[in-house]
């Protein structure tokens, strides 16, 4: 764990490629399993525990960390961007459409068809605590399907789901009809691709998903792909409802 700064403490490979920046420790994970993380010369296990002094690479490049000013960026998603970094095959990605000069990576999806609110950071803890479903974080959506919406179908909608491809039933959430054809929804869980499987289930086709809010970050009038960094007070409320402390920025 090469130093800049910074004071000595071990911790959990997975966790310090998140401080330094690199993704989240889910994502970490993934990249130690694969083989393409290094400590010392030697292939990383999952779990493992670096110290000071040890050299920790991904690839060829040797990650450090550094005392850094933490940056939260609202960003919003196109159509068509998809929330990777890695995939050699996905034909626009996320940093292919964002120039900022503080590596951030993602706090969160949106799966290709969707658009709308994206949190981007260079805080590994931040984006750990966003990512984890036990957390209960809100996160709200303007959906419109492909007929005309019923009092029935949104009281299923807001009761929960039974999910045939995943085995499980949603959480109940917050589901208000805007217009014939179109709906709010606030869910507090991130299961893969939800609200078009929910609609699914219930006989409905997505035809448009928009994010507008994460937490206390609203998406605003913010132009697809653009994007914004924080205000103070959205900072330190995000940091607040995340369960971390702000210091430090």
């Amino acid at each position: 764990m090469e130093k800049s700064g910074k004071s000595e403490e071990r911790m959990r490979l997975n966790k310090y490629l998140a401080r330094c920046g690199v993704c989240s420790r889910r994502d970490a994970d993934q990249l130690i399993a694969s083989g393409k993380v290094t400590v010392n010369g030697e292939a990383a296990r999952t779990g493992q525990i670096v110290e000071p002094g040890d050299k920790v690479q991904v690839g060829k490049r040797v990650i450090v960390w550094e005392e850094r000013q933490r940056v939260v960026l609202a960003f919003y998603k196109p159509v068509g961007v998809v929330c990777t970094e890695r995939d050699a095959h996905a034909k626009h990605k996320i940093t292919d459409v964002i120039n900022y000069p503080v590596r951030v990576t993602y706090a969160g999806r949106l799966d290709k068809d969707s658009e709308g609110l994206l949190l981007l950071s260079n805080d590994g803890d931040l984006i750990d605590a966003m990512m984890r479903g036990a957390n209960g974080h809100e996160k709200e959506y303007v959906v419109k399907v492909d007929k005309e919406i019923t009092s029935v179908f949104l009281t299923k909608m807001a009761q929960g789901v039974y999910l045939r491809e995943l085995q499980t039933t949603t959480r109940p959430c917050e589901v208000t009809g805007i217009g014939k054809y179109t709906f709010r929804i606030v869910l507090t869980q991130g299961l893969n691709r939800q609200i078009r499987r929910m609609c699914g289930e219930l006989g409905y086709r997505v035809q448009s998903l928009k994010r507008i809010r994460v937490m206390n970050v609203l998406l605003g009038d913010l132009k697809p792909g653009d994007y914004r960094e924080l205000t103070e007070q959205e900072y330190e409320e995000l940091y607040e409802r995340a369960g971390l402390s702000h210091a430090g920025k």
